[in-house]
């Protein structure tokens, strides 16, 4: 099974058209005419749309770190430094998250970037 990403406002287009062209399944918010909704309200959606978050925004590990500590449900961040993490990397260790990777392995996680 592959796994489906919902890239979040802030994630450079190079980066989801780069996973377009390795034929891995992006939607981003912008798309999802969701621009400027609330990191809570984006994971929400997420889980409706069954996709795992991406996102280069610090505010989705705290999020994340909330919902751990709470005990709520979320599909999964996958997270990338903005300044640490080129699109590159970003691109290559996406690609092998969703073609390799099981939904399972990400529920109620932040996997970090680059692998």
């Amino acid at each position: 099974m592959t796994i489906a990403l919902y890239m979040d406002e802030q994630v450079p287009k190079a980066i989801t058209i780069g996973l377009r062209l390795r034929g891995v399944d992006v939607l981003t918010i912008q798309e999802d005419n969701r621009i400027g909704a609330a990191d809570i309200d984006l994971l929400e959606r997420a889980i409706e749309l069954n996709r795992v978050m991406f996102s280069r925004d610090r505010d989705f590990l705290i999020e994340a770190n909330r919902r751990q500590a709470k005990g709520i449900n979320f599909l999964g961040i996958i997270y990338a430094h903005q300044q640490k993490v080129n699109i590159g990397d970003c691109i290559r260790d996406l690609e092998l998250i969703a073609k390799l990777g099981e939904p399972e392995e990400f529920t109620n996680r932040v996997q970090y970037l680059p692998l």
